[in-house]
């Protein structure tokens, strides 16, 4: 097939991207290289598929690697270059993975969500509108459950009450993708994803930062006084999953009713599915398994929760299990081992 990634400098489709070329897909990436965490390292991940953009202008760059992958340097605000993208490209399958991140971040720079996730977004839509993919695989989070607390958070659940900015953009795709898939016939599928991790990570995230300060012989911060349980779900899992939906777009559900609307499903082609390792680690259980590997005790500094932040997710997983016949293979402990592997080698053992 041939696949569009957006966000392809990022940490997951930099990971995808792997994936998509070992399977023999022509693959086109899209990035705009934001500096919202360490510019370098998405250079180093675009490096890795043969693609040199430093200090390069925008435009469409071949890896000097494999000719089955292409980089376009862009902006998915300019609704101009997405139209002709996908005017000269005719893709089969789009995955947009392209966003702003973060729950803390879109507290002080709230309309970085609003440009990027939200009118983003709109172009890849509008874009599908008029040059018709067979399937756009789109990144929810598990951000959009805020302040839901019954457990395992399920796609069958309401979700209205985010406790983020970010939360509400990405609930706003899944509204967005439903009418576009209503209106235009536009086979979508929504992927909330679950605190992913590996190698290659990003800078912001709580694995790279306990990794970081604890090598350079600084504390960590604990928020909720460690109270706190993730599902933390690795990325070559969340891999493997997009790379089977990706032939699978939904095809709308028959016997769906607006008398007992499932949020998770349509009579249109539209579907959400979370996508985590349906298995929630204790926060300080996480910190353990990191100081193991690094053979030291961190120093905590126990702090209040965020705001933004919840104290726990866990992903009701079945129902993508059953679509895709896939479940996760790695736990923590192997995953942290590999993160650690990575980060020490990148970084030469700082």
């Amino acid at each position: 097939m041939k696949i569009l990634v957006t966000g392809t400098a990022g940490f997951i489709g930099f990971h995808l991207v792997s994936r998509l070329l070992q399977d023999d897909h022509q693959v086109v990436g899209l990035d705009h290289m934001n500096d919202y965490y360490d510019i370098n390292l998405k250079y180093d991940r675009l490096r890795e598929h043969g693609v040199e953009v430093e200090g390069k202008p925008d435009g469409l760059y071949e890896s000097e690697m494999t000719p089955n992958y292409r980089f376009l340097k862009a902006d998915l605000q300019d609704k101009d270059s997405v139209m002709s993208l996908f005017e000269e490209e005719s893709f089969d399958v789009v995955v947009n993975l392209a966003a702003q991140a973060g729950v803390r971040h879109s507290l002080t720079h709230p309309q970085d969500y609003i440009d990027y996730n939200v009118t983003g977004f709109l172009n890849v839509l509008e874009a599908c509108r008029f040059h018709p993919v067979k399937h756009l695989i789109y990144a929810s989070s598990s951000s959009v459950y805020g302040l839901n607390t019954k457990m395992p958070f399920s796609v069958k659940h309401n979700v209205d009450h985010p406790v983020s900015l970010y939360a509400a953009t990405k609930k706003s795709n899944e509204l967005m993708a439903h009418t576009y898939s209503h209106l235009f016939d536009i086979p979508t599928t929504g992927l909330r994803f679950f605190t992913v991790y590996g190698p290659w990570g990003r800078p912001d995230m709580a694995l790279f930062l306990f990794t970081k300060a604890m090598l350079e012989g600084n504390s960590i911060d604990v928020y909720n006084y460690g109270d706190m349980q993730r599902d933390f779900t690795y990325v070559d899992d969340i891999v493997e999953s997009i790379s089977r939906l990706a032939p699978l777009p939904p095809e709308g559900d028959e016997e769906w009713s607006g008398d007992a609307p499932d949020p998770s499903k349509a009579k249109a082609p539209y579907q959400l599915f979370n996508i985590g390792n349906n298995s929630p680690v204790n926060l300080m259980d996480f910190i353990e398994e990191i100081e193991k590997n690094l053979g030291m005790e961190a120093e905590k500094n126990m702090m209040p929760i965020q705001p933004g932040d919840v104290e726990r997710t866990w992903a009701d997983v079945e129902d993508l299990f059953e679509y895709i016949d896939y479940r996760p293979q790695v736990g923590i402990e192997e995953g942290i081992a590999k993160f650690v592997e990575w980060y020490k080698g990148y970084y030469g053992g700082e």
